[in-house]
């Protein structure tokens, strides 16, 4: 798994090139805890990303890396395919998965 990583001040945007997965779960868990400690938001850009199974979930929801429960995790460029998956994963567990914390930017503009 290719992943570009990008730093600006406390912002970090990672970039995965390839699908995720259990088998390239544990490169992309790498590059976060690569980052440095004063990053304190995180964005998955996920453009070059054509399939995301339940790893992703694991990747998305789980604390970010060293400072974890202080970083803020968003993403961008999510395909239909992942994101139908975390939609269903927000149906059959709500209270566990809130998608609008990955993306409230997106999610405060859509019509409802």
């Amino acid at each position: 798994m290719n992943v570009t990583t990008t730093v600006d001040g406390t912002r970090a945007s990672l970039t995965p090139h390839g699908d995720i997965d259990f088998d390239t779960l544990s490169s992309l868990r790498a590059a976060v805890d690569a980052l440095p400690d004063h990053v304190t938001d995180l964005l998955w850009d996920l453009h070059h990303t054509p399939f995301m199974d339940v790893a992703g979930l694991h990747l998305l929801f789980a604390p970010a890396g060293r400072g974890g429960a202080d970083r803020t995790t968003t993403v961008t460029g999510l395909r239909p395919q992942a994101l139908r998956m975390l939609l269903l994963a927000t149906d059959v567990h709500p209270t566990v998965i809130d998608v609008s914390r990955l993306f409230p930017d997106t999610l405060r503009t859509l019509p409802g």
